[in-house]
């Protein structure tokens, strides 16, 4: 998988080059040598690389080069070689050569020794390359228009170059780093647990390996020794996974036989790589599930990132040609909707998916910054990294690149930010520290490149008479514009943990069936993204019995005023949902005061409050009249002493109350 994810945009196109150049089956007399003895040599070393046989094929060509000092052809030729074994520097002498001999013949040429010079960072000789094959009448349209752009990238990547980032790589450690290639990592929500592809190779079967996930725990700010995940790999390849937020559900890429293989009856798909999904119950992964057809196609679907709210699978998908390779490869997204099903997968605008190709795509917990690699944008060479933040309107902003050395003029892709915003990870290899092959490396990321800071909030739901820990639903409401911003679930110990922007008030509700909903509100408004101290709650669910009482927490009034406030609507709405669910249910509307201030005014305030919320109920949420009464309590039952403004804002509650079922 790895190969085919993280290396087939370079491995293809070199390749391509390569066997057009040397496919072309010229009569006798067609060649630029007249030698017979250097064309026959020639055609036997095209013939040989295209059975991978390369050391005897190079050895034809230096021949044929040796025979006849002027073949034009077999200079180009060799040069495509050396360029395809990645020796650069030897494949610009031979273009040169071959230039030399003739800059009209084989103008192409000229273009390819730009792509070289790129190779290598060579930006001003690259430029001057380009711009000389441009200049000839009557050059491949296609070739001249990505002549055109890589201009255009050599003036870009001079001037990052000039103008470095601060880059300090560090590995990761040998709790994740081995002898074996370790990439894709994805982590949580609150940075404690990696997981990552590992591509291990048998050493019984040198040419047979096998790629699985592995997941890793940071403790006192190590990475512990990583252990499989048996539940999801299979005897086939698992790889480029993703995490929700609390660890739960995973996402991750599997390349399996249409109809299962490996002993993976179940990992069926539809194309030649599928993305799947497993769920964590009672601390295991349950039967990973294809995530279905309105993600997976015939095509390739991988390299999947899901959204911190729990609503939007972000993923790459591109189209396989006859001969198994794959082009048009961008980023998609399908969204969960009401009935938990994905929607269709839609492909994201032009302004982040280009000409070229995207990889590797991640969607912060932020949820408004998305990092990924692309060849199409304007950058250092092969695919670089970039990022795009989310505009107001929703849509996705014009991508910047990470800048340099984070980018270089090689391949980089698979980063990772971790939810505080300042660690990115990505795979890199033949660096300081490795431990050899690909590694898993972190760096810390520039200031201007960083998502939005943000923080996570964590805690249990459990029965509030027994202390029973409960598996329960709940859903994250922005106060103040009143969005949905997540909707998730407590695992069977009652803990959760979701990621949130700081800066912003929120309203939680939670449901389980057989008891009462609960609401309440927190602030983060004045709270720095510390993830150090996340913001704690503390759920006690009543049991859904006659006497139980709720605490309306998000209902609010101005100050001796019983006029419903505009963010009170969405704490109501739920509150009718589930009388409408429960349509048999009677309650009583309370309302209470502190002891401040004129008693009998404090009784009319209070009932009055409370006849408010019954009216809202019955106009807008259609709750039959006969099933509501209200009551002005005062401050007659108090929740604490009226001792501290602290206590006396308790105090200042609506609250309802099951009167019959």
């Amino acid at each position: 998988m790895r190969k085919t994810i993280k290396y087939f945009v370079l491995i293809i196109s070199c390749c391509i080059e390569l066997q057009v150049l040397w496919a072309q089956n010229l009569p006798p007399g067609q060649y630029t040598s007249t030698n017979k003895k250097a064309v026959k040599l020639f055609e036997e070393s095209r013939s040989l690389f295209n059975y991978k046989k390369d050391d005897e094929a190079e050895k034809k060509i230096l021949a044929a080069l040796k025979e006849d000092p002027n073949f034009i052809e077999a200079y180009a030729a060799y040069a495509d070689f050396l360029g395809y074994k990645t020796r650069y520097k030897e494949a610009i002498t031979q273009y040169k050569k071959a230039i030399e001999l003739s800059p009209k013949f084989m103008v192409d040429n000229h273009y390819y020794l730009g792509k070289t010079y790129l190779a290598l960072a060579d930006y001003d000789n690259a430029k001057l390359a380009f711009e000389n094959f441009i200049k000839f009448e009557r050059i491949n349209p296609n070739l001249k228009e990505e002549a055109l752009q890589r201009i255009k990238n050599c003036d870009f990547a001079s001037n990052l170059v000039k103008n470095p980032k601060p880059f300090k790589l560090v590995n990761v450690g040998a709790g994740i780093n081995t002898a074996f290639d370790e990439y894709f990592p994805a982590i949580n929500g609150d940075g404690k647990q990696l997981l990552f592809t590992r591509d291990i190779y048998y050493t019984e079967k040198p040419m047979d390996h096998q790629e699985d996930l592995y997941l890793s725990k940071k403790e006192n700010n190590v990475w512990q020794t990583a252990q499989p995940v048996p539940q999801v790999n299979t005897g086939g390849n698992e790889g480029a996974p993703t995490l929700s937020g609390d660890g739960n559900i995973m996402f991750f890429t599997s390349c399996m036989m249409q109809f299962g293989d490996y002993g993976a009856e179940d990992r069926k798909g539809y194309g030649s790589c599928d993305i799947f999904y497993a769920q964590k119950i009672n601390g295991r992964w349950s039967r990973a599930r294809n995530a279905g057809s309105a993600i997976n196609t015939a095509n390739w679907e991988t390299q999947p990132s899901f959204s911190s709210d729990g609503k939007t699978l972000y993923f790459i998908k591109g189209v396989v040609d006859r001969a198994g390779g794959r082009k048009n490869i961008d980023i998609y997204t399908s969204v969960i909707g009401d009935d938990g099903k994905f929607q269709p997968a839609v492909r994201l605008s032009d302004v982040v998916n280009s000409k070229g190709n995207e990889e590797s795509v991640f969607i912060h917990p932020d949820n408004m910054t998305l990092y990924f690699a692309s060849d199409g944008h304007l950058g250092l060479g092969g695919t670089d990294l970039f990022m795009s933040k989310r505009q107001a309107n929703g849509e996705w902003g014009p991508p910047v690149n990470l800048g340099y050395p984070i980018n270089t003029a090689n391949d980089e892709n698979s980063l990772l930010v971790d939810p505080a915003g300042k660690l990115a990870y990505f795979a890199s290899q033949n660096r300081e520290g490795g431990f050899g092959g690909l590694d898993i490396y972190q760096f810390e990321l520039p200031n201007d490149i960083r998502p939005e800071k943000i923080t996570y909030t964590k805690g249990k739901i459990y029965n509030a008479r027994t202390k029973e820990p409960l598996e329960a639903n709940f859903e994250l409401v922005d106060l103040e514009t009143g969005k949905n911003i997540t909707r998730s679930y407590s695992a069977s110990n009652g803990e959760f943990l979701v990621t949130l922007t700081a800066n912003k008030n929120y309203l939680v509700n939670v449901n389980k069936e057989g008891f009462l909903f609960y609401s309440d509100n927190f602030s983060l408004k004045e709270k720095t993204a510390d993830f150090d101290k996340p913001y704690l709650l503390d759920i006690p669910l009543e049991p859904l019995d006659t006497g139980s009482i709720v605490e309306l927490k998000n209902v609010f009034f101005d100050v001796n005023k019983w006029d419903l406030k505009p963010e009170s609507k969405t704490e109501l709405i739920k509150l009718a949902q589930f009388l409408t669910k429960h349509n048999t249910l009677r309650i009583e509307l309370g309302g209470h005061t502190d002891n401040s201030g004129d008693k009998k005014f404090n009784t009319t305030l209070s009932s009055n409050r409370a006849k408010a919320v019954v009216d809202f109920l019955v106009k807008e949420g259609k709750i039959e009249p006969e099933r509501l009464t209200f009551k002005g309590y005062a401050d007659a039952r108090p929740k604490v002493a009226n001792d501290t403004p602290e206590n006396k804002a308790k105090n200042r509650r609506t609250e309802f109350k099951i009167i019959g079922k």
